[in-house]
């Protein structure tokens, strides 16, 4: 049986959900990548975070507490 693999998205919500704490871009760079997202370049990798970033904020599963910030939190 072949195994689904998470997508991005699911895989940051994932390590943020277990580790808590602070997120910025760099932090979710980190994370992605460890979780096997490859980027073709460091400029890539930061647009994939934030994009994924924002798109969990959208959800709900972070928050954004200083709107002058792009930095995130769990509610």
């Amino acid at each position: 049986m072949a195994e689904k693999l998470l997508t991005n998205k699911q895989a940051l919500a994932a390590v943020i959900q277990a580790l808590g704490g602070i997120w910025d871009t760099q932090r979710a760079v980190l994370a992605l990548r460890v979780a096997g997202y490859e980027p073709t370049s460091d400029e890539a990798a930061g647009k994939e975070a934030r994009r994924r970033l924002r798109d969990l904020a959208d959800d709900g599963v972070i928050v954004r507490p200083d709107p002058d910030q792009a930095v995130y939190r769990l509610p």
